[in-house]
């Protein structure tokens, strides 16, 4: 009984300290451009370069990524190809979570991905 006790505690610090952290959305390009110039976005396999002229290089899992992107209407818009793969348009809702940049697709409403600024 006094283990159940324990661990519902620490389930309940877990989900404190999780819904305590707040996500710094960026909602300007200069803002942006300041988290991201001359710096890598890494992700496991995954390294990425952001520049001001609005290319995206890098690679990731051993195949070449490139792309385009402009800011738009407080998203970060891209193209991108992986390899000769097109992985089409995508506005995402740009954030800071914690020390990591999170990208989430749909404006916010999909799939997100961290990145460690290197």
């Amino acid at each position: 009984m006094k283990t159940k006790a324990i661990l519902s505690a620490l389930a309940l610090c877990a989900m404190a300290t999780g819904a305590s952290a707040e996500l710094q959305v960026v909602k300007d390009q200069s803002a942006f451009l300041n988290l991201v110039k001359g710096r890598d976005l890494t992700r496991l396999g995954i390294t990425l370069q952001v520049s001001e002229n609005g290319e995206i290089t890098g690679r990731a899992f051993g195949k070449q990524v490139s792309g385009a992107w402009q800011w738009h209407d407080s998203y970060f818009c891209r193209s991108l190809f992986w390899g000769q793969q097109d992985l089409g348009n995508n506005c995402q809702q740009v954030a800071l979570d914690g020390n990591d940049i999170r990208f989430t697709s749909d404006r916010g409403a999909g799939r997100h991905a961290n990145f460690g600024l290197d």
